[in-house]
């Protein structure tokens, strides 16, 4: 984690009594919390001469806060919402993960020097730590699609381009009065984008707030020229801006998207990033004389302006963090936000699946697929099944399935996953078609520094808290004889990952022969699959075959013991071969699992001649952990990044809700040879 950066963050050391007068201050829980992170300790009554008063906004409650702050010889903090907020603006309820704590004055009113503005001014931002951190986080949001508020679809149509980007805001807010711009502000910058762009179509984007009905806008779409698109449709502005010939803004933060996206655009009021030498200005702001670039002007709003908060940890972090954060917390949104009709789930998954899938709606569960295809036409859903299943003719479902750190326990154990998988393409284990993995995995060369720089670190996470996808099994290893150590991995012998991912090899006992076979003089060491030495699933070999073939059975020891007694790993399809390569150690596949095929293992089975592409381990990585899974958080119940899942499966604490499915496990053990009565 990076030190907070803010040069007045240092006195969060010492708390500080805040007089607010605003009920949103002790409504809102993240708002107080992120206070009391900060240092503030929230209260009623009346200050004393230096005590502090903390305002929102431009509000009547703010100019009250300020008028008893003169009277009373105290001083104002101006509390403002970070320009990453949530996936849905606060009028819908979502807290923010960020606030901006200004001692000056506020960012948007350009009539007083603000903490930004002294920063943009006076900081050297020449630091080129803290200016690469500036390139890689744009680079990160602009990937990922993130702006203030997110609930929009990057693959959303948009419409033609080239055009002129004119961004229209909210009536009266703060940001347009204090720049002192009205209505007829926004109606000449139209005018303007029209003579000086002539022939080129105009397109006004509507503000988030306008669109969803909590406040009006500028332009009356019945007022508005033919040629001009006035766009309501939840689209990315990032999408918007590349399209875009030209941008016009009055103060929207849209405008300081479109510098991160290498526009100058035209600028009607005097926002923060105004007169920096990154915009057309019509009036800027005479203090604001410096030239800045576009990665220090990012590093001094971005980095060192606001106040950060971490929710799954309770705590202030870095912008990365939040990005993090944002970006798992919109991916859910825009991917759930249909709603899906999921057929053949067993009973015990759903509570789960809900938690996972169901934030924007539940899930509506069914058993026959001709009825739930025609729900989910019915309802605009998507339609939803288990990994391959048995489903093969519904095409068009998306398939989900268990992510690569998925619980501390076995699946077949009833122990809910903490990652899920959704796949419109195929599913991952799957090498007769394409997968969205595969897809990822072949994008993955291209991926930008920082997202290279993420996995790198979450590799170093997984491997130094000796993570795997059960977690499960003895941390001590048996004495080993001397000599070359080959871990041979057996498997479910039915899962789908076996019967769909192997050909000549397919059972746990012809992978030992062929692994004896191939180095008669190595010292095999054999590790059952954790459901088959629980009885929970098919694959067990007999036990003189067992004793013939295999100098050492490694009998209920952790994954990454085993691993890392091995010096080369071979296996059918299972996942221990990508968490072997994650360590570093030589892997022999005999089937196709999802890492074969890409120039990272010695591949003796039939690979797809499609994986043609050869990226490194730490882009595979990526792919297979941060791209392809979704992760749930089952402390907040939130969507979250891999990195908190790897801190949770790490604290080796009993996780919620999985305690209620014990007695059900325990059943599902006794019943284990009558296993149709307990799969559904």
């Amino acid at each position: 984690m990076h030190e907070p950066a803010h040069p007045l963050k240092a006195e969060a050391d010492g708390r500080r009594d805040l007089y607010v007068y605003n009920g949103g201050f002790l409504t809102n829980r993240r708002i107080r919390r992120i206070l009391e992170l900060a240092g503030w300790n929230v209260r009623l009554g009346l200050p004393g001469p230096g005590d502090w008063v903390g305002v929102w906004g431009n509000s009547p409650t703010a100019r009250r806060g300020e008028a008893i702050a003169r009277n009373r010889g105290a001083r104002v903090l101006r509390i403002e919402d970070a320009f990453l907020r949530s996936v849905h603006p606060g009028r819908a309820g979502d807290p923010p993960l960020g606030l901006t704590l200004d001692r000056s004055g506020v960012h948007f009113d350009p009539r007083t020097p603000s903490d930004l503005e002294s920063l943009l001014l006076t900081h050297p931002l020449n630091d080129p730590a803290l200016l690469g951190r500036a390139h890689d986080a744009i680079a990160r949001i602009r990937r990922a699609h993130l702006s203030k508020y997110n609930a929009f679809d990057p693959d959303h149509p948009l419409p033609d381009a080239p055009y002129v980007l004119v961004i229209d805001q909210s009536r009266d807010d703060a940001s347009v009065t204090m720049s002192g711009a009205d209505t007829a502000t926004f109606l000449r910058m139209l005018d303007s984008a029209r003579r000086e762009h002539p022939g080129v179509p105009v397109v006004i984007k509507a503000h988030p707030d306008v669109t969803a009905g909590y406040r009006a806008g500028h332009f009356a779409p019945a007022d508005l020229p033919e040629s001009a698109i006035y766009l309501t449709d939840p689209v990315s502005p990032w999408a918007l801006l590349e399209g875009a010939h030209d941008v016009y803004t009055v103060s929207s933060q849209m405008g300081f998207e479109a510098i991160l996206a290498g526009h100058e655009p035209r600028v009607f009021g005097q926002p923060f990033y105004a007169g920096w030498s990154l915009t057309r200005d019509e009036a800027p702001p005479p203090r604001r004389a410096r030239r800045l670039t576009a990665a220090q002007l990012f590093a001094a709003a971005m980095i060192l302006y606001p106040t950060w908060y971490d929710p799954y940890r309770d705590r202030l972090r870095e912008v990365e963090d939040v990005i993090s954060a944002l970006e798992a917390q919109a991916r859910a949104w825009r991917e759930d936000r249909a709603g899906y009709v999921a057929v053949g789930l067993r009973r015990w998954k759903r509570a789960h699946m809900n938690a996972f899938f169901g934030r924007s709606k539940l899930l509506k569960f069914g058993t026959d697929p001709d009825k739930a295809s025609d729900v989910a036409q019915r309802t605009g859903r998507k339609l939803m099944v288990w990994g391959s299943g048995e489903d093969t003719r519904m095409t068009d479902a998306v398939r989900v399935e268990d992510g690569f750190l998925r619980s501390r326990g076995l699946g077949a154990a009833l122990m809910p996953p903490l990652s899920l998988a959704l796949d419109p393409e195929g599913i991952y284990y799957d090498p007769s078609r394409p997968s969205r993995l595969e897809r990822l995995i072949t994008a993955s060369t291209d991926l930008p520094k920082a997202d290279v720089t993420r996995a790198e670190a979450l590799i170093r996470k997984i491997t130094q808290a000796g993570l795997s996808k059960y977690n499960t099994g003895e941390d001590t290893p048996p004495p080993l004889p001397p000599g070359r150590h080959l871990l041979v991995v057996g498997q479910v012998e039915d899962d789908r990952s076996v019967t769909l991912g192997t050909s000549k090899v397919r059972t746990n006992l012809a992978l030992l022969e062929t692994a004896r076979e191939m180095n008669p003089d190595a010292v095999i060491l054999y590790k059952p699959h954790p459901d088959v030495e629980a009885g929970l699933r098919p694959g067990a070999i007999d036990p003189k075959m067992l004793d013939r073939l295999a100098d050492v059975v490694l009998d209920e020891l952790a994954a990454d013991t085993a691993i890392a007694l091995a010096d080369e790993v071979w296996t059918m399809t299972s996942l221990l071969g990508f968490e072997a390569l994650l360590r570093g150690k030589p892997v022999t596949a005999l089937g196709a699992p999802f890492y074969a095929g890409w120039g990272l293992t010695r591949d003796l089975g039939a690979v797809p001649d499609r994986r043609k592409a050869r990226p490194s381990l730490t882009q595979l990585a990526h792919a297979a952990l941060i791209g392809y899974p979704r992760y749930h958080d089952p402390v907040t119940n939130l969507p979250c990044p891999p990195e908190v899942i790897v801190d949770r499966l790490a604290e080796s604490a009993t996780l919620p809700h999985a305690r209620r499915l014990r007695s059900l496990s325990r059943l599902q053990h006794m019943f284990r040879r009558q296993e149709r009565l307990w799969r559904r």
